[in-house]
């Protein structure tokens, strides 16, 4: 891939993607010979580890864009994932303009932030070490995730936060936060999604969310967002096993 994520990204580009949850490398590489811009690899609601991200980056790439949502906003957890190598961060939860700034000091090296320096696969185990840390607040992308009333209501300040590349909406916790858990197509949660990417637009500020299902996701692929994630691996596996059985009951 000759262009980074981050700058296909603040392009806009359109970039589809995919959720793992598993932590295998075999489906990462896989799912990166389909056609996926990018894996959105899952630290939050799932088993995998660090050392598992890693191993699923180093199968899919250069096929596909690794980008890896950790667990929570804490600079153990971010430089950490951040030192497998991966393009960019999903940080979710982010629910105000101190979170965000949080997340700016975790994942850029001084003097932007204070993110720590280490020997890792991020540096090419020290062979790419100077390179690596003078192009890395430049070239990895920090995506910060809309998913609470709470973080709509503090989005202006949190746009205004420098160093933030993407807003990526989670709408089943935005459901969640609104009294309407899984709900993600009632009109409350169409509206507040609605304006989320208002204020988005006005900054020219990257926009992404995640569906289920590619029907939940193309009226947005066709309005301004351009990180999309749809359909995740395990009902993948699930649905395309069940299709094949289902044949063969016939």
């Amino acid at each position: 891939m000759e262009k980074t994520f981050k700058k296909r990204l603040i392009n806009n580009e359109k970039l589809l993607g995919t959720l793992l949850s598993l932590p295998s490398p075999e489906i990462a590489e896989l799912l990166s010979k389909t056609g996926f811009d990018w894996l959105f690899i899952d630290l939050e609601h799932s088993t995998i580890d660090v050392q598992s991200a890693q191993r699923m980056i180093q199968a899919a790439q250069p096929n596909a864009h690794c980008i890896l949502r950790v667990p929570g906003n804490d600079e153990t957890w971010i430089k950490r994932c951040l030192d497998t190598g991966a393009e960019g961060i999903i940080v979710p939860q982010v629910n105000t303009r101190e979170e965000a700034e949080q997340a700016v000091r975790f994942s850029k090296y001084p003097p932007q932030g204070k993110r720590s320096v280490g020997i890792s696969k991020a540096h090419n185990y020290g062979i790419t070490f100077n390179q690596y840390i003078k192009n890395a607040n430049e070239d990895i992308a920090l995506i910060v995730q809309c998913e609470a009333n709470e973080a709509i209501n503090n989005l202006p300040e949190i746009l205004e936060v420098e160093g933030i590349d993407c807003v990526f909406i989670g709408p089943y916790d935005l459901s969640a936060s609104m009294g309407k858990t899984g709900e993600v197509q009632s009109p409350e949660v169409v509206d507040a999604i609605t304006s989320i990417q208002k204020q988005c637009n006005k900054k020219n500020m990257p926009l992404g969310i995640f569906g289920g299902a590619p029907e939940a996701v193309k009226k947005y692929k066709d309005e301004e967002f351009n990180l999309i994630a749809v359909g995740i691996d395990v009902l993948m596996i699930h649905n395309s096993a069940k299709e094949t059985i289902n044949k063969l009951k016939e």
